[in-house]
């Protein structure tokens, strides 16, 4: 059976990802049914596999490949992407953005024509990549497509996490709140469940304020988020709360739900990134395709040191595997 392959842009090529895809090639992904191809610089991911003591066949692809042949995992599958370096390993600067720009739209192209599955980005420096334009890879990727109102989701099997606001200042927050975009959030999370995973979900909403609670004549939880939940109700959409976040992400309150929708970035991942640490996967609700990016940074101090953990990557691959 012939499956649509799986576009992995590398991002940053002075990162991890090339080392943690090179640790589960071989046990792994050359075990996966579905076709995996990287788009990086063929000589920079090359002397990178050597210099961490990895030897792996590699396969070069064209765009045009990706139409005509049968492609399985037996090789690494490279489009390469052209990126002068001095040093195998070196230090991130914004020397690399036009090159990662590159990548991303060779990805999109292929996304656009309807020939991949989905789409995986390995780490992308905000700060050298992304400047002042965009918070982060999902506003991003939000914009690429001309779409706005995207949706964060970090997956875990257990329990996944979504915040209404994302790469944003915290004094910028109580502004980007509405009623309609916690609506618009929650129904695209419960649209996704039930659509690639088949689950009708329990989902449960954090209040903005401590203890839920203002001394502030404007209180978010009264006049946003409880009017927000009363409405997703009335669409039979199993949502409660608000629950004040300072308790809740205890094992007695998460048993209970398969999502928690929090007002601001920190206010969830933190909690799900020391609960299950690298065990989960950024995905990108709203977009004409699955985004997932692996819930992990360049982790620049462990560049080249072959020490980092693979397991967000792999289950990112073995997501896209399963929905297959």
């Amino acid at each position: 059976m012939n499956y649509k392959p799986l576009i992995i842009v590398s991002g940053e090529p002075y990162s991890i990802f090339s080392e943690i895809f090179l640790k589960i090639y071989k046990k792994k992904i050359k075990k996966i049914k579905i076709p995996i191809i990287l788009i990086t610089s063929k000589d920079l991911f090359q002397k990178q596999m050597h210099k961490l003591n990895y030897s792996y066949k590699l396969k070069i692809l064209k765009e045009t490949d990706i139409l005509k042949n049968r492609i399985d995992n037996k090789y690494i599958n490279i489009i390469n992407v052209n990126f002068k370096f001095k040093k195998t390993f070196d230090k991130i600067s914004h020397k690399s953005s036009k090159y990662i720009e590159n990548c991303f739209n060779i990805a999109l192209s292929i996304l656009k024509k309807n020939k991949a599955v989905g789409l995986i980005n390995g780490p992308v420096s905000k700060k050298s990549f992304l400047k002042k334009k965009h918070p982060g890879i999902t506003e991003y990727l939000s914009r690429k497509s001309n779409i706005d109102d995207v949706v964060m989701l970090i997956y875990n099997n257990k329990t996944g996490v979504s915040p209404i606001t994302t790469h944003l200042p915290l004094k910028h927050v109580c502004k980007n709140i509405s009623k309609k975009k916690i609506i618009n959030n929650v129904k695209k999370i419960h649209q996704f469940y039930k659509k690639y995973l088949n689950k009708k979900i329990s989902i449960a909403v954090l209040g903005l304020n401590p203890h839920c609670e203002t001394t502030d004549s404007f209180s978010e939880e009264d006049k946003i988020i409880i009017p927000a939940i009363k409405t997703l109700k009335e669409k039979k959409i199993n949502v409660k709360g608000p629950y004040s976040a300072d308790t809740f992400f205890q094992n007695k309150n998460l048993i209970n739900f398969d999502v928690v929708v929090g007002m601001y970035h920190d206010q969830v991942l933190t909690p799900i990134k020391t609960l299950y640490k690298f065990d989960a996967i950024n995905i990108t609700l709203g977009l004409p395709y699955i985004r997932i990016s692996p819930d992990h940074g360049t982790n620049n101090q462990m560049i080249g040191k072959n020490q980092s953990d693979p397991q967000s990557l792999y289950a990112a691959i073995k997501f896209f595997n399963e929905i297959k």
